[in-house]
């Protein structure tokens, strides 16, 4: 029986990039072939936080209070409420935040985080108008481009390119060229991004967060990669929240990606939304993750161990591939962007004969996953062959993996 689908379920169910990307990740896990796992944004497996993670759900086990909070009882719609509560507390002691309970709320990971927060303000409004999320500066994370319920809810800026020395580069906002208009929902950043571990300035926040408030909408700022965690950022920033931001957060990369706990910092009346949504959707979202961590919030151990064991980790391991970069990657063109955070490095092949899809089909034959560039430009509509000659890998899944899949895609490339 052949099923017929409503417009959402033909927009939900068709192909995209994410689906792409996940369908190779698990199919390469399951072939049993030697494949490089250079796609995908998997964080890597910490054995110190594994211990962490291992020490702490030992405890659970052996508190029935504490298990029978984690799994056996629904929480608040706004999720877990002693977790909210000292979260928000520990902020407040560190950075000076004005937020309670009320001003978090959990989600079923970041990607739902955007689903609900974007449908909430972009799209179709009462009035018959069509509002959107600007993104100020791409690429941007590829995620963003298909949780729209309707499609063109972006709209993005291409940035401004400053060359850098030994084939680095780095993107920067075109605040020149850079407008709020009317039909603008709310403005949003990563930071670090994913895909390029570009990390806006402190400067560069505070003038999107003047513009957002002058305009009257909200800032959104993905933190999955942030500060205080996990702390994969290896430049000087500030964590920046008001009553005009929206925070995002997650427990992803501190090494905890299935357990799903995105975390939304904002102003009540968005909290209570959320939460009404996460009743209609969930019911009631996992308290897992919540129970999971709460000691290593409460105590402030989550905090250190990001700031001396997460983020050393990954600096580690970007500075060891832009070294096998730099030794493999010669007799053709190359740029790197600069590796300010998150666990990617993004490169550009100025003058790349084929598209990076195709480069991207090619090196899957080869055993090496990838992502191609073109998937991370949500919003942005005009032609740029920029966005053809990128592909982003991540440099977490060990030193030989990442070595030798360098290798195969440095000959590749000099190959076409």
């Amino acid at each position: 029986m052949s099923i017929e689908f409503s417009e959402f379920g033909k927009r939900f169910a068709r192909h995209t990039g994410a689906l792409s990307l996940m369908e190779d990740l698990g199919a390469a896990l399951e072939s049993g072939d030697s494949i490089y796992m250079l796609g995908g944004g998997n964080p890597a497996k910490i054995p110190e936080m594994d211990e962490v993670f291992a020490t702490e759900m030992g405890k659970i086990v052996k508190d029935r209070h504490e298990l029978h909070r984690m799994a056996s009882s629904y929480a608040a719609p706004e999720g877990d409420y002693r977790f909210r509560s000292t979260l928000a507390g520990s902020l407040k002691n560190r950075y000076g935040w004005s937020i309670t309970a009320d001003n978090i709320a959990l989600t079923s990971g970041s990607q739902n985080s955007f689903f609900m927060l974007f449908n909430l303000m972009a799209g179709q409004m009462a009035d018959g108008s069509q509002r959107k999320i600007l993104l100020p500066i791409t690429p941007e994370y590829m995620g963003y481009e298909d949780v729209g319920v309707e499609s063109g809810i972006f709209t993005a800026q291409r940035p401004t390119i400053e060359i850098l020395e030994d084939n680095l580069f780095k993107y920067h906002i075109d605040f020149e060229h850079l407008e709020v208009g009317p039909d603008i929902a709310a403005i949003c950043v990563s930071r670090p991004t994913n895909p390029t571990g570009n990390v806006l300035t402190d400067d560069e926040v505070a003038h999107l967060s003047d513009m957002a408030r002058d305009a009257g909408v909200p800032l959104i700022i993905d933190n999955a990669y942030g500060l205080p965690f996990p702390h994969i950022i290896n430049t000087e920033a500030t964590p920046i929240w008001d009553e005009n931001i929206i925070m995002c957060m997650s427990l992803s990369k501190v090494g905890l990606p299935a357990v799903r706990t995105g975390i939304v910092i904002a102003n009540e009346e968005l909290i209570s939304a959320l939460g009404a949504m996460n009743a209609i959707m969930h019911l009631a979202v996992s308290s897992v993750g919540a129970v999971w961590l709460h000691e290593s919030i409460k105590s402030g151990r989550l905090y250190e161990l990001s700031r001396d064991v997460i983020g050393p980790f990954y600096q580690r391991s970007a500075r060891n591939a832009l070294d096998c970069i730099r030794k493999e990657f010669v007799g053709f063109d190359y740029m790197v962007h600069a590796p300010e955070g998150a666990i990617f490095l993004w490169l550009w092949f100025p003058g790349l004969p084929i598209p990076s899809e195709e480069l991207y089909e090619r090196l899957k034959q080869k055993g090496v996953l990838v992502l191609s560039g073109h998937h991370f430009f949500p919003g942005l509509e005009e032609g740029w062959q920029h966005r053809h000659e990128c592909i982003r890998i991540n440099h977490s899944g060990g030193e030989k993996t990442v070595r030798e899949g360098l290798k195969i895609i440095a000959d590749l490339v000099r190959e076409v």
